[in-house]
């Protein structure tokens, strides 16, 4: 593991059936479907072969249709479920040798987890609730009271720590689940669709809020959710399950202008490439260009490899002229009308 990298799950399988170890050595040795298993072995496949990495203060979306697996692969970063094969590594820890105590202390200290059930104990006031965590880690009384208050202002409860669960709406709700989350100040965070039970304008004021509690607190994040804009407006990187296998990873962007197959094509083909999209991708090398049209005038505008496609097309309404793209001080691309139109059209890179 590299010192960048805060997750690696390496080959996850689990399987669900009185004989999961047989049914994983059938697949691997006469490759039998998901379908097959279930009818020789009465067993199901619930994550197949999965393996990938998260970094140091990323967020990253897992996302699929019910049944992909994504919520069974979580529960298994903190062994909530037990793999059926695999490794599992955070931060240097490995995860599947742990004891029962120990394991209990590293959830407890490592890995805060936020659930789609806001799962609140109703008895306690919203400031216990925050402070539980720090409770279970006998932290004393007046201490752990005032971490909890200070998370809640983080998260613009402050003026509600005396109230009970029954009292707050279910958006202030789940702000008070990651604030109980973050108390215990962990190097992980767990997601499991938690905006999902949400009507759609308190969840895009939670997704808006996450992303600013985020750049404030750079948790490594493991993200899980069934909605692809979700995943692009929060996600660092998405990864997109299917029948429990993992079918690809990768930014927003890279999955939109490039998917790995059509079932991911046919995914995506709502997601609109106006914010995903960017420059480095839309451009042509400058050396192509300049062959083929002649050198560029000195007045000619210029944008960074991060612009998108949405700001690309605005410049290009107002000035028919290309567009210069800059990486580091330095003129790597050019960007014409119909480069743009192409992007829009066709969702591919210019070659």
């Amino acid at each position: 593991m590299s010192q960048d990298v805060v997750i690696e799950i390496s080959n996850i399988w689990k399987i669900f059936g009185d004989k999961p170890d047989a049914a994983l050595k059938a697949i691997q040795e006469r490759g039998l479907s998901k379908a097959e298993v279930l009818d020789e072995f009465n067993a199901v496949v619930g994550v197949a072969d999965v393996s990938l990495s998260v970094n140091r203060g990323e967020i990253f979306c897992v996302m699929g249709l019910s049944g992909s697996g994504k919520s069974t692969l979580v529960r298994h970063f903190n062994r909530l479920l037990e793999p059926t094969a695999g490794k599992i590594e955070i931060e240097g820890t490995d995860v599947m040798a742990l004891g029962t105590k120990a394991l209990q202390r590293f959830r407890n200290r490592q890995i805060g987890m936020v659930f789609q059930n806001f799962a609140l104990m109703p008895h306690r006031s919203v400031l216990d609730n925050v402070a539980m965590p720090l409770e279970i880690r006998e932290v004393a009384k007046n201490e752990r009271m005032r971490q909890a208050a200070a998370i809640l202002d983080i998260v613009e409860l402050g003026a509600w720590g005396s109230k009970f669960a029954h009292e707050l709406s279910g958006g202030m709700q789940q702000r008070v689940g990651l604030a109980r989350a973050l108390a215990a100040n962990p190097d992980v965070l767990l997601m499991d669709e938690p905006f999902s039970a949400l009507d759609p304008l308190i969840r895009r004021q939670l997704q808006d809020e996450f992303i600013r509690l985020s750049k404030i607190l750079k948790k490594t994040t493991v993200f899980i959710t069934h909605d692809l804009d979700e995943a692009v407006r929060i996600g660092d990187r998405i990864a997109i399950m299917r029948d429990g296998k993992m079918v690809q990873v990768g930014t927003a962007e890279d999955i939109v202008m490039n998917p790995a197959d059509d079932y991911v094509a046919d995914f995506v083909a709502g997601i609109s490439r106006l914010k995903v999209v960017h420059a480095h991708v839309v451009m042509q090398p400058i050396d192509k260009y300049i062959v083929a049209q002649g050198p560029l005038p000195s007045a000619t505008p210029r944008v960074s490899g991060d612009e998108t496609l949405s700001n690309l097309i605005n410049m290009a309404i107002d000035d028919e002229s290309p567009i210069l793209v800059e990486d580091d001080g330095k003129d790597v691309g050019v960007i014409t009308r119909s480069d743009l139109l192409r992007t829009v059209i066709e969702g591919t890179e210019v070659s």
